[in-house]
C-alpha cells in the first residue's frame, strides 16, 4: 500500500471537527502522531434558526407559501468544509505536507473536493469516505491502512 508511506498526512475530518495527523512510520505499520487540530463552534440547528419559515406571494389571490427554512447548522458544515479547503492549501504551499490521505464523510470529502486547490489535488494520494473524528488515534490508524489496501 503506497498510500501511508511515511510522512505522509492524513486529514480527519468532520463539518466541524479536523485533525491533522503525520505517518512516522511506514505503511505495514503505521504510527500517527497528531499535527494539528481545527475546531468550529456549531450549534444544532434549532438554536440557530427562526421562530418559523418566511413567507412568499404566490401566483393566486390572497395565497401565500411556506419558504424553507435554512439549515444553518448544514451550512456552517460546509463553510467548515470550505475553510479546510483552504487551509490545505496554505499548507501545501508552504510545504508542511508532500503527500495526505483524506478521511471524511462523503458529503464532506465531495465539499472539500470541490473547494480544493490543484496544488493540493495533486499531493492526495488516498481518501477514505468514512467519519472517523470521534475514534482513538490508533483505530484511525488501523481503519485507515484497512481502507487504503482494499483500494
Amino acid at each position: 500500500m503506497a498510500g501511508l508511506t511515511q510522512d505522509t498526512w492524513v486529514l480527519v475530518a468532520d463539518g466541524e471537527k479536523a485533525l491533522f495527523l503525520k505517518n512516522l512510520t511506514d505503511a505495514e505499520d503505521p504510527n500517527l502522531e497528531v499535527v494539528g487540530k481545527e475546531e468550529q463552534e456549531n450549534p444544532k440547528d434549532t438554536d440557530q434558526g427562526t421562530d418559523r419559515p418566511g413567507r412568499m406571494q404566490d401566483t393566486g389571490v390572497q395565497q401565500r407559501s411556506a419558504m424553507e427554512e435554512t439549515d444553518w447548522h448544514q451550512l456552517a458544515k460546509d463553510r467548515f468544509a470550505d475553510d479546510l479547503a483552504e487551509l490545505l492549501y496554505e499548507m501545501a504551499h508552504r510545504h508542511r505536507f508532500e503527500r495526505i490521505v483524506l478521511v471524511a464523510s462523503p458529503r464532506v470529502l465531495g465539499e472539500i473536493r470541490d473547494k480544493m486547490h490543484k496544488e493540493v489535488a495533486d499531493r492526495v494520494v488516498g481518501e477514505v469516505p468514512k467519519t472517523l473524528t470521534n475514534h482513538p488515534v490508533r483505530e484511525i490508524e488501523t481503519i485507515v491502512k484497512r481502507e487504503l489496501a482494499g483500494a
